[in-house]
């Protein structure tokens, strides 16, 4: 897994920042209900983000990061994976993810993303930029729903495997990135066991063959999930890959 059930994003509150949030239930593709979260920003910059969660899916890591995204203006939504089978109403630190996660599946993944982005989508007033971000799990979710056609204007994985198989059936970024539709700003941690060198560079190589606009940030001496306000000895990389994810909103966000 990714964070820790206490985990919570690296970002500090603004001071006074007044906005609209919500749990909410979408509806997927295949009619199946599914629980999210929305945060509506007060004053709307015209970009929106999609969230998508590690392997534990929705709980208050991605609520707060939400948060955090609409103080700034940027409307988000994060999305739970585990409706299907696990419902849709809150869950405890003491919830098993793991039989759900193995019951999860690429067709229907990608048809709640395609909901949650039609939902960001409905929001008054209409965003103009629409971007995705993940971590883990959703790290390659946030790669892959670039190949759907949404008109997504960035994709921000933080630490996702972009290359190897899916016990769910999601393809690897590097194997799809002909298909990738927008800009990508990818985030590593150095020290990730899982994500060596050669892994980031793979996928560097397709997004390079394929045309894609991209950058890769990798953090000297940080591990997986790095960005974690309990990740003290991580501090200046997260404070620094926030800075970066919010420069390239944007960058690439269309202008009013």
């Amino acid at each position: 897994m990714c964070f820790d059930t206490d985990s919570r994003p690296p970002i500090e509150p603004i001071a006074g920042g007044s906005l609209d949030h919500a749990a909410i239930t979408l509806t997927g593709a295949d009619g199946a209900a599914f629980r999210a979260f929305e945060a509506r920003p007060a004053e709307p910059t015209g970009a929106a983000i999609l969230i998508l969660p590690d392997v534990r899916g929705l709980h208050p890591f991605f609520e707060e990061l939400a948060l955090r995204f609409a103080e700034l203006g940027v409307a988000a939504v994060a999305i739970d994976y585990f409706g299907r089978t696990a419902g849709t109403g809150q869950r405890g630190a003491d919830f098993d993810h793991s039989p759900h996660v193995a019951q999860v599946r690429w067709e229907h993944l990608s048809g709640d993303i395609r909901a949650a982005v039609a939902h960001l989508r409905a929001m008054d007033p209409a965003p103009r930029s629409l971007f995705t971000t993940g971590f883990c799990m959703g790290g390659r979710l946030a790669s892959v729903a670039a190949t759907l056609g949404l008109g997504l204007a960035g994709a921000i994985p933080f630490y996702g495997w972009p290359t190897g198989l899916s016990g769910n059936g999601t393809p690897a970024p590097a194997d799809v990135a002909d298909r990738i539709e927008c800009p990508v700003l990818a985030i590593y941690g150095e020290a990730d066991q899982g994500i060596g060198a050669d892994v980031r560079a793979a996928f560097d190589r397709a997004l390079d063959a394929a045309g894609v606009e991209h950058r890769t940030l990798v953090y000297e001496g940080a591990p997986h999930s790095f960005f974690d306000r309990k990740a003290a000895d991580y501090a200046d990389a997260s404070a620094s890959a926030w800075a970066e994810t919010l420069a390239f909103i944007g960058d690439h966000a269309a202008p009013a």
